[in-house]
């Protein structure tokens, strides 16, 4: 039978078979091998009690699958329906615990945060330097050196791996994937400080570290190398390679590279430390970043991700399809579509397409998606009276403005109470003015406001009036109030001077 130790992964049960193998590999840490079905039932009633039968019926699936080898249990037999029921032992064969600790290394790994080891970072540095005096001497010792350069290549090796997932899981943090904002805020000083800390600690120490690779030339880095290759291959099988030595002096050379480029010269492209360093520098700015648009956020301001993310949850959350269209219909103001020429049938408005008419489109249409209709053109129409009816509009409009401009941009001072009488448009322009104004207002000891209109064709001085008189402005269409104050209109482009 063609053994298939991940099908389990996809089986109905999944959970259940994964806590059962837990279970097995849970044992096998404690040294213990065979377990029988009550062992597994008592193990996974921490977490629920399952049946007895239940738990037979997935060891012998596990058991199918090849996760699993089955023995005869020769041993106690306590009841009569123990001695009529098949009694087995299981253990984990080599396939399935390949599979299991593959499965809890994948979950580990998707789920780690990482870190940023500055501790790895001294590790590194003080084997490197005992690795440097031991090159120094007649006979060093070859099991300090191979015992150095386990040790020196595994912190590189959880350094790289955990600075990338933590650099990774801080990327999803400043473009705030599956981040509680809250959170975020709350412990984004202490975050900021670590990274700063860490790039310290990266500078220093690894200027320290290729300084002292600089003192390794390849002489000395071929015979340390060469030693712990020596070493390893004395324990080899019988029937490895005869060259069990030049494999294994290979593999630490690779190593040695990975080394050299890791705190190479810092002008390298391929310098990986500087390339760490620069990437965590560049996430503090970020991480402030995004602290201010959360700030923003907070504070109600506009913000185009934040309106997509509720118009997101309105359609989630409405309650059936004819809402989510009418929701649809006012977000984006889109219809049907009318851009379609040719021969149009008149029909009522949401009439399902099933039920309209059929309307014929031409073969050259349908494919090319351009049509030219046969025969005359059409004529087209004259639009010279329309046009010169709106540019007579335009120009009286335009003439009105700047009659109103004239009329509030003298360039003097006037309290509002004196204006006089406004017509709609003047006090329309005035109000206008005001806005810009007390829109540009900032804290001050005389509380003068100097500003411009958005187009920059107005200055706007806006002066208070001791005394808190009310001001009453009268226009066609009644009276406003407001306090009193001096307003200076400028006209900056000079043309209502001539």
């Amino acid at each position: 039978m063609l053994s298939s130790p991940f099908a389990y992964l996809d089986a109905p049960d999944g959970e259940l078979y994964r806590r059962v193998l837990a279970a097995f590999t849970y044992a096998k840490e404690r040294f213990v091998v065979h377990l029988r079905p009550e062992d597994i039932a008592e193990f996974l009633a921490a977490e629920g009690r399952v049946p007895l039968e239940t738990v037979e019926s997935k060891l012998k699936q596990l058991d199918e699958w090849g996760n699993l080898r089955s023995d005869p249990d020769t041993g106690r037999v306590v009841t009569v329906e123990d001695f009529y029921r098949a009694r087995k032992l299981y253990q984990l064969t080599a396939e399935g615990e390949a599979a299991a600790r593959a499965v809890q290394l994948y979950e580990r790994e998707i789920g780690r945060r990482g870190e940023l080891q500055t501790v790895a970072l001294e590790d590194i540095r003080v084997r490197i330097r005992n690795l440097r005096e031991l090159g120094g001497e007649t006979n060093p010792d070859p099991a300090k050196i191979h015992n150095l350069l386990l040790e020196l290549f595994g912190r590189l090796d959880s350094l790289a791996s955990n600075a990338q997932a933590f650099m990774n899981s801080l990327q999803r943090t400043v473009d705030l994937h599956d981040v509680d904002e809250s959170a975020f805020l709350a412990y984004k000083d202490r975050l900021i400080d670590y990274l700063q800390r860490f790039v310290s600690q990266l500078a220093n120490k690894s200027h320290d570290i290729a300084g002292t690779l600089k003192t390794f030339d390849e002489e000395i880095a071929h015979r340390l190398l060469t030693i712990a290759a020596e070493r390893e291959a004395y324990d080899a099988a019988f029937d490895e390679s005869a060259d069990a030595v030049a494999e294994r002096l290979a593999e630490w050379e690779h190593r040695w590279s990975g080394l050299a480029t890791w705190f190479g010269p810092a002008t390298d492209r391929h310098n990986q430390a500087n390339l760490l360093r620069q990437r965590a520098r560049k996430a503090i700015p970020d991480l402030l970043e995004t602290v201010g648009i959360l700030q923003e956020r907070k504070t109600g301001h506009s913000d185009r991700t934040a309106d997509f993310l509720q118009l997101a949850r309105w359609f989630a959350t409405a309650p059936d399809d004819a809402t989510a269209h009418r929701l649809w219909q006012v977000a984006f103001g889109l219809s049907t579509a009318r851009h379609m020429t040719g021969e149009v049938v008149d029909a009522e408005p949401r009439t399902p397409w099933g039920e309209a008419e059929t309307v014929d489109i031409a073969p050259q249409l349908r494919a090319t998606g351009t049509y030219t209709k046969r025969g005359r053109p059409r004529k087209i129409e004259d639009r010279t009276a329309a046009r010169a009816k709106l540019a007579e509009k335009a120009a009286k409009e335009a003439a009105e403005l700047q009659s109103a401009q004239r009329r509030l941009a003298t360039g003097e001072p006037v309290k509002l109470s004196d204006l006089g009488q406004l017509d709609r448009l003047e006090f329309r322009l005035l109000l206008d003015l005001l806005g810009n104004a007390l829109a540009a207002r900032r804290p001050g000891r005389d509380g003068r406001i100097h500003t411009t209109t958005s187009d920059g064709m107005l200055g706007i001085v806006l002066e208070p009036v001791p005394g808190g008189a009310i001001a009453e402005i009268t226009t066609t269409d009644g009276v406003m109030y407001a306090p009193e104050h001096l307003i200076t209109v400028i006209d900056r482009t000079g043309r209502h001077h001539d």
